[in-house]
């Protein structure tokens, strides 16, 4: 009869390792999601600082351009405003609207040989572009982080002790619809 004992105790402290173990694996992976947010929030906050210096870097020779220097100065205004916010929404749509403007902006660099060959604009070109893949790499990293968080909610045996976890689960960034039409090249 002993030995029923002690294989009741013996199920018990497997659960409770297990128990401790995974919950101790989603704080992990929540705090890995948190992170990866975190380092999104950097990189805009980086390429938003960036912004100014490249504006008035191009201020300099394109004098008549005002339309695109306006767009660029509200869409910079936007990202930080919305960097203010907890809003991953926000500040992914702010992050979208000012790397669509500024692509406009370095197609105006094109207009302007002088410009285009000018090392401040160079250079905050290409800090930019670095920028870009960053943001990119931290957007797929996030991604990944929920992926494997949601995989170890849902899955078996994690399910069974995910509990207070299961509410949450985050949400993925996703492209939005105009940028994943096909790009129009003409010549």
């Amino acid at each position: 009869m002993m030995w029923w004992i002690w294989i009741i105790i013996a199920i018990i402290v497997i659960y409770l390792i297990l128990l401790w173990s995974y919950h101790n694996l989603f704080v992990s992976l929540s705090n890995r999601i948190q992170n990866s947010f975190a380092q999104i929030d950097v990189q805009l906050k980086k390429r938003a600082d960036l912004v100014p210096n490249l504006v008035e870097t191009v201020k300099g020779y394109a004098k008549h351009e005002k339309g695109i220097m306006t767009e660029v100065t509200s869409a910079h205004k936007a990202l930080v405003s919305a960097n203010a916010s907890n809003d991953m929404g926000a500040r992914v749509k702010a992050g979208d609207a000012l790397q669509n403007v500024l692509g406009r902006l370095f197609a105006l660099g094109e207009a302007y040989p002088n410009l285009k060959a000018n090392e401040n604009f160079l250079n905050l070109q290409q800090e930019l572009a670095a920028i870009e893949d960053k943001v990119a790499y931290s957007r797929q990293f996030y991604n990944d982080s929920i992926l494997r968080f949601d995989n170890a909610v849902k899955m078996f045996p994690g399910n069974m002790f995910a509990g207070k976890y299961k509410d949450q689960t985050g949400k993925y960034i996703k492209i939005p619809e105009a940028e994943r039409q096909p790009v129009k090249v003409k010549f």
